[in-house]
This record gives structure tokens, C-alpha cells and sequence, in this order.
């Protein structure tokens, strides 16, 4: 049974290992953190400062790299130490998780969609155009930001592409809790309990292996789920907890239309968290309006950059390669 703390207790109790957590060392050389290139000042319009990082040369071409719920800059450290050494790569802290402020906006869809359009701001300069990536809840800011800045997508991004995400009806469909949404729907209180009570997240191998199976898949190694598990339970309690119960309720349906650049949507065939009917249905808005570049299912759960870290990184090569292109043909 969850017992519900203060969320300040339960965010107080967790303080002291949450930056250990984030920056653990793994034998999987590519999930270890690398320094920063440069931190970038990031102050929203409510006075809340962001953790943003760049990695890479500063005249590369830039990558904008978005993470989910209760993850950080760091659950990127696949992608940015396979790319940084030709790209400049730009990751950040989502308000309220990792080292970023909560500040004093409630989550929501125009939240983060202003959130990233600030950051955009800071780190791109006028004219300059980036390859943007989000996962899960950072696939969903993306669709929020073409949605509220829909003038800014043509403007600011070369390509999309957006992986495991949704735009919509995120507890109806999840199957990661057993039978429910399988055999029988899910009552409406059960995820709000659930993930929506700010506890601490344990550790330990019992936490690890529902990991595994529920959030990845068997074929995960124990470093790829050490890495995934440590992250999330890096996340303050309390955001944790009030993002979810926001995201139960967040509706970005037909959003993905104003995305008019390329995008592609990759999906993972095992994930219960947000299985792949989100995606096709993204997929499908994208085809729709005549922005859908690809359609990707890779054998993965949830955490699809850090299973599938070879296959996703081919494929977010193959994004910038055809953003390039796009470009080059404007320009001429």
C-alpha cells in the first residue's frame, strides 16, 4: 500500500542521492555521463531557471534533445556522447525535473510549449534551424510547441522526430499495470494513485526486474535497466507525481499537423506505457497533413534510445541527413 507523504518530506527525504543517481558510472561506457560544453542561462517568463547543457562544437549542427516524465539531460547520454563529437547537441532539464526550477506555472500542454520555446531562444541563433528530438512527454512538448508557436516551426526546426510519445488518452490505453487496459479498462483512480502520489522510488533487483518487463523488455541488460531505473528515481517525489496527474488529462490530438517539417515517429512494440497505438496515431495526423517522413516500430518498450541505442541512433542520423537535404533545397 502507498502511503502519501508531504511532498516536501518525500522530496527532502530523496535530495541527498538524486544527483548520484543521475551521474552513476555503468560499464556501458555510452550511458556515462560527459561534461558540458557549455551551460546555457535559461529563465522562463515565471522567473523558473532551467538546466540546460550543450555538448559538441559550437558551430555544429544542433540537435534539441527533449526527455519524458521524471527523466533529465542525462537520460540522453546515449545519443549525446554517440553525437557530440560532430554535432552540437542541446539537452535540458523539463521544469521541475532534474536541476531545473518548478517555478510557478502548473504543468500543462501551453507550459510546455512556452517552456521550449524559450529554450529554443536561448540556444538557437536567428536563422538557425535544428533537428528536434523528444521522448515520450518531451515528443508531447514538441506537439505542444507546434501547436502554440505554429509560426516558429518552420523557423526554428530542419526535422522532428518523435519517439514512444502520444498526443492524448494516456490512461485509457497504457497497459503497464497487468490486465488493466488488456482485460479489463483501467478505473480512472487507479493511475492517479498509482503514479500520481509523491513517494520515493526504491531501488533493488525486485524494482529493477518490474523494470524490465513492465517498462523495457527481457532483452534489456542489467546496465540498460540500472541506467533507466536510476534516472526516473532521480526525479523529485513531487513533480513526479503532479506531472503525471497532469499528463492524464493533457489532449494535443491533431497537434503533430503543425509540425510542417519532416517527422518521424519511432514506436516501440513491447511498450506499456504508451503502446503503439499513440504513435499511429501521431503517424497517422503527420500522413494526413503531409508531414509524416517515416513511420519506425523498433522491438523495444518504453525507454526505445536506450534499448535500441544503435538502431535509434541510425535512424536520428538518418533525420538530420534528410533535414540537411531539406535546407540545402531551400536555400537554393
Amino acid at each position: 500500500m502507498l502511503v502519501k507523504l508531504p511532498e516536501a518530506g518525500a522530496d527532502m527525504m530523496t535530495a541527498p542521492f538524486r544527483a548520484a543517481l543521475r551521474s552513476r558510472t555503468y560499464a556501458t561506457e555510452t550511458l556515462n555521463t560527459p561534461p558540458p560544453a557549455q551551460v546555457i542561462p535559461v529563465t522562463t517568463r515565471d522567473g523558473a531557471k532551467l538546466r540546460v547543457h550543450a555538448y559538441g562544437p559550437a558551430d555544429g549542427e544542433v540537435i534539441v534533445l527533449a526527455h519524458g516524465w521524471s527523466c533529465a539531460i542525462e537520460y540522453w547520454n546515449p545519443q549525446i556522447n554517440a553525437f557530440a563529437g560532430e554535432y552540437r547537441v542541446i539537452a535540458f532539464d523539463q521544469r521541475g525535473h532534474g536541476e531545473s526550477e518548478s517555478g510557478a506555472r502548473t504543468f500543462g500542454a501551453e507550459q510546455l510549449a512556452d517552456d521550449f520555446a524559450e529554450v529554443l531562444d536561448a540556444v538557437l541563433r536567428p536563422g538557425q534551424r535544428a533537428t528536434l528530438v523528444g521522448h515520450s512527454m518531451g515528443g508531447m512538448t514538441i506537439q505542444a510547441w507546434a501547436r502554440y508557436y505554429p509560426e516558429q516551426v518552420a523557423e526554428r526546426a530542419s526535422a522532428v522526430l518523435l519517439a514512444t510519445t502520444a498526443a492524448r488518452q494516456i490512461p485509457n490505453r497504457a497497459t503497464v499495470i497487468p490486465f488493466f487496459n488488456e482485460l479489463v479498462p483501467a478505473p480512472s483512480w487507479l493511475a492517479r494513485v498509482l503514479f500520481g502520489t509523491p513517494v520515493p522510488l526504491p531501488g533493488g533487483s525486485a524494482v529493477g526486474a518490474i523494470a524490465k518487463y513492465r517498462l523495457m523488455t527481457g532483452a534489456a541488460t542489467a546496465d540498460e535497466i540500472a541506467f533507466g531505473l536510476s534516472i526516473v528515481r532521480s526525479c523529485r517525489p513531487s513533480v513526479r507525481a503532479s506531472v503525471a496527474r497532469g499528463l492524464l488529462n493533457l489532449d494535443l490530438h491533431g497537434a503533430a499537423a503543425d509540425l510542417t517539417v519532416p517527422t518521424t515517429v519511432i514506436a516501440g512494440s513491447a511498450d506499456r506505457l504508451l503502446p503503439e497505438i499513440h504513435s499511429r496515431e501521431i503517424a497517422d495526423t503527420l500522413a494526413d497533413a503531409g508531414y509524416l517522413d517515416r513511420y519506425v516500430i523498433l522491438p523495444t518498450g518504453h525507454l526505445v534510445n536506450i534499448e535500441a541505442p544503435q538502431a535509434f541512433n541510425a535512424e536520428l542520423h538518418r533525420v538530420i541527413r534528410m533535414g540537411r537535404r531539406g535546407l540545402v533545397a531551400a536555400a537554393g
